[in-house]
């Protein structure tokens, strides 16, 4: 990886952009409106998956649905704007201090149950967007212009050593938390409470999650209606595919240029995939990060994302000295 192709990643996006707003005449507004709908319910559906999760975890806790929902809404929003998934950390936070008597663990840990329904679906998505000939193959994937996925695709070296140097780092944290450890598994144990009855599982979060995920195939065909490249089963699937995809390089909001590069070669060059490759991404960034700025200002009277974080930290800081006390 040169900085010359870290500059063609850049520009392949930049003019991307350039397509978008001087194809924004064509825009059906229709179209994007009902697609912001859609996915306005697929995250609200989410939100409720998350919160029956944690109701499991907390049958004794009185818990708000309306600020589980706006710390959902409140990440998400986050993510679209800033790399490196900090709107996680910020969702972590609200969510915890709106679950009484909670903890990071369990709440860390309830979060990661909404990944088995992320995980059924993606397999088979990403099964039929391979098996189509016009989705690159992972190998393929050093040559495409973006610069972090075509960083980790041509140097597997250094991947293979960053994910063992994790591995390791998570390996020594333990060992050296080996006190705390009875009480941090028993609170992940907490978190995962749902998953031990899977009648409950099935009805209140993977059927939540999958009547999402239908809400977001509506949204994204009709974006590709709204954007001209035409909405159909299997134009949906693929743009879900590169979804997968992009959310595994999160080192960009949103997957900003993953998406873009990924968009072409699947649909092929032109002004009418560019436009729509950037056009969605502001769309649903735009729509979640005002929805999740409303949520911090009304639900949980923050004035800004960075105030959320100092927060955070300072509850963090405050929390550790209550430990070293006890």
């Amino acid at each position: 990886m040169t900085f010359a192709s870290i500059g063609d990643s850049f520009s392949s996006f930049f003019d991307a952009v350039g397509s978008f707003f001087s194809n924004l005449a064509g825009v059906q507004w229709i179209p994007l409106f009902l697609a912001l709908v859609f996915f306005t319910t697929y995250l609200t559906l989410r939100a409720r998956a998350s919160f029956h999760i944690l109701r499991a975890a907390y049958p004794d806790s009185k818990i708000e649905f309306k600020r589980i929902w706006g710390a959902y809404f409140a990440g998400y929003g986050f993510n679209s704007v800033i790399p490196a998934r900090g709107g996680d950390v910020i969702r972590l936070f609200l969510t915890k201090t709106s679950v009484p008597n909670s903890s990071y663990p369990a709440v860390a840990a309830a979060f990661s149950i909404e990944f088995i329904f992320d995980l059924t679906i993606a397999v088979p998505v990403l099964a039929y967007a391979f098996s189509q000939g016009v989705f690159p193959k992972p190998p393929d994937f050093s040559s495409l212009p973006a610069f972090d996925l075509a960083f980790f695709a041509s140097n597997p070296r250094f991947t293979l050593f960053l994910l063992t140097v994790l591995g390791i780092g998570v390996l020594v944290g333990f060992a050296l938390l080996s006190a705390r450890v009875t009480r941090f598994w028993a609170r992940v144990r907490q978190g995962l409470t749902i998953l031990g009855d899977r009648r409950r599982y099935f009805r209140e979060v993977w059927l939540v999650q999958f009547a999402g995920w239908l809400f977001r195939f509506a949204a994204f065909w009709c974006l590709l209606e709204a954007f001209n490249v035409g909405g159909s089963v299997s134009n949906v699937l693929l743009v879900l595919g590169v979804n997968a995809i992009a959310a595994l390089v999160p080192f960009t909001p949103g997957g900003a240029g993953v998406q873009q590069a990924l968009l072409v070669k699947v649909f092929g060059s032109g002004a009418t995939v560019a436009a729509y490759s950037v056009g969605q991404q502001i769309a649903i960034a735009a729509l979640t990060f005002l929805i999740g700025l409303g949520a911090l200002t009304r639900i949980f009277r923050f004035r800004s994302f960075k105030e959320v974080i100092a927060a955070g930290k300072a509850q963090r800081e405050a929390e550790k000295a209550e430990e070293v006390s006890a």
